[in-house]
C-alpha cells in the first residue's frame, strides 16, 4: 500500500532529516513509526502525502508514485496532522461538506458518514457552530472525521491521539483496525509507546533520519517492552 525507497530529504542541502530510508506498509497493517523529537517523522509523512518534496528516492501508494502523479495518491490517502489547520471561520458541518466536495463524495452517502463519525465522537450537536469556538479536541474530533470522509486507502496520522479524550481515543482505535481489517493500511507517529505496542501490528524506530530497526512487534521488542527498546537504541552513542 505504501512504498518509501531510499528517501532522502535535506533542507539546507547539507544536514539530512531523512537518510535513505526504506519502509514498506502493507495492506491490513497498522505501522506505528517511532522517534525521538526531530528524528524524521513529520517529514517522512508530510512527503508520503506529497506536501514535501525530496532529493533523492521514491514514495509509492498503491503502486502510484507520489511524485509523478500526486493527484492520483492524494485520492487514495488521508493526512491527519498532528495540529489540524483549519477553516475556523465554517461550521463543523460546512468544513466536512468542503471535504467531501473535493473528493466528490455524493450528497447521500456523506450525508451518512457524517451522521456516523459525528455521533461516533459526539460531535453531531456541534457542527452547526464555527469551528473558531471549538476546543482543541473537538478541533482534532473534527478533522479525523474529514479524514474519513472519502474512506482513504491508506490513512496517513501524524500523533492523531494528542487532543482526544480517552474515549474518543478508544473509537479512533477501532476504526483505524477496522480500516485494516477492510484492506486499508495506516502509517502513524507516536510518542505514546505504551498504546503503540498493543495497537500496531509493525513498527519503525528512527534517529536523527535514520532507520535503527523495523519489523513486526514481537521481533522488534522481544521479551521487553517497546519503550524500553526505544530508549536504549536512541540513548545509544549519546
Amino acid at each position: 500500500m505504501l512504498k518509501i525507497k531510499n528517501l532522502t530529504k535535506s533542507y539546507d542541502g547539507t544536514v539530512k532529516a531523512v537518510d535513505d530510508l526504506s519502509l514498506e506498509i502493507k495492506a491490513g497493517e497498522i505501522y506505528g513509526f517511532i522517534g525521538h523529537n526531530g528524528a524524521g517523522k513529520t517529514t517522512t509523512i508530510k512527503a508520503c502525502c506529497g506536501i514535501l518534496d525530496f532529493q533523492e528516492g521514491e514514495i509509492l501508494v498503491d503502486g502510484i508514485s507520489i511524485k509523478e502523479d500526486p493527484l492520483g495518491c492524494k485520492k487514495k490517502i488521508a493526512y491527519l496532522p498532528d495540529n489540524p489547520d483549519l477553516y475556523e471561520f465554517m461550521s463543523g458541518i460546512k468544513y466536512l461538506n468542503f471535504v467531501a466536495d473535493i473528493f466528490g463524495i455524493p450528497a447521500d452517502v456523506r450525508r451518512e458518514r457524517i451522521r456516523k463519525y459525528g455521533d461516533l465522537f459526539e460531535l453531531t450537536p456541534h457542527l452547526a457552530q464555527n469551528i473558531g469556538d471549538y476546543s482543541h479536541g473537538m478541533k482534532q474530533k473534527l478533522a479525523v472525521i474529514s479524514a474519513l470522509i472519502h474512506e482513504p486507502k491508506l490513512m496517513l496520522m501524524d500523533e492523531p491521539f494528542v487532543g482526544l479524550d480517552p474515549k474518543a481515543a478508544h473509537i479512533l482505535k477501532g476504526i483505524m483496525r477496522e480500516l485494516c481489517d477492510n484492506g486499508g493500511a495506516i502509517f502513524y507517529s507516536t510518542h505514546v509507546l505504551e498504546a503503540a505496542e498493543k495497537l500496531c501490528d509493525k513498527v519503525a524506530i528512527i534517529k536523527d533520519g535514520k532507520l535503527v530497526v523495523s519489523g513486526t512487534m514481537e521481533e522488534v521488542k522481544g521479551n521487553t517492552s517497546l519503550e524500553e527498546v526505544f530508549l536504549e537504541l536512541v540513548e545509544e552513542d549519546v
